[in-house]
């Protein structure tokens, strides 16, 4: 995939990248990254850029504090607003931001987490994350800073998450 490259975001991405996602009917404000951007210049998150044959395709943050309580506690790094764009999917582009994605976490710890949404819509995301060795944490469905109990009813919406991890394997040099 010579064609695609990936890189850190840089000052030039926010307003490109919240353009493309409106041509494509998705509503992320220039803001959003622009926040995006600031975190990582204060070593918050680290969010990865791919560009194919120079436009841009996709991204993933890294988040070295999780705010979610099971990842907090532990210091696991979470993978979060992980995003290709439609036209740029089943092209191998998620797979290579994931792989960077755990390259730069496994620098810094043993675990990877992240958070997946419930509905139809995820289901992509959700079998690429199982397929990775991603498998749940155990606590069950998480929404707005809490999780849910036997009987709970709330809206399914894309805060409406189960939360899963991975023990990272570094690759030990043999020199």
């Amino acid at each position: 995939m010579g064609e695609t490259a990936i890189r850190l975001m840089n000052e030039g991405d926010p307003a490109i990248i919240s353009e493309a996602f409106r041509n494509q009917g998705w509503k992320k404000p220039v803001d959003q990254f622009l926040k995006y951007l600031e975190e990582q210049e204060n070593r918050q998150r680290v969010t990865l850029v791919a560009k194919v044959k120079g436009d841009f395709a996709g991204y993933v943050n890294v988040v070295w504090e999780s705010d979610y309580p099971y990842f907090k506690e532990r210091h696991i790094p979470e993978i979060q607003d992980f995003n290709v764009l439609v036209k740029y999917r089943r092209r191998g582009i998620g797979t290579m931001l994931m792989d960077q994605s755990e390259e730069i976490i496994s620098e810094r710890s043993e675990f990877s987490g992240l958070g997946v949404g419930l509905f139809r819509d995820y289901g992509a995301a959700q079998l690429l994350y199982v397929n990775r060795g991603y498998v749940p944490d155990g606590n069950g469905i998480y929404k707005n800073g809490e999780y849910l109990q036997y009987g709970q009813q709330v809206l399914v919406d894309d805060d409406l998450n189960l939360f899963f991890v991975k023990k990272l394997s570094k690759e030990v040099s043999n020199e």
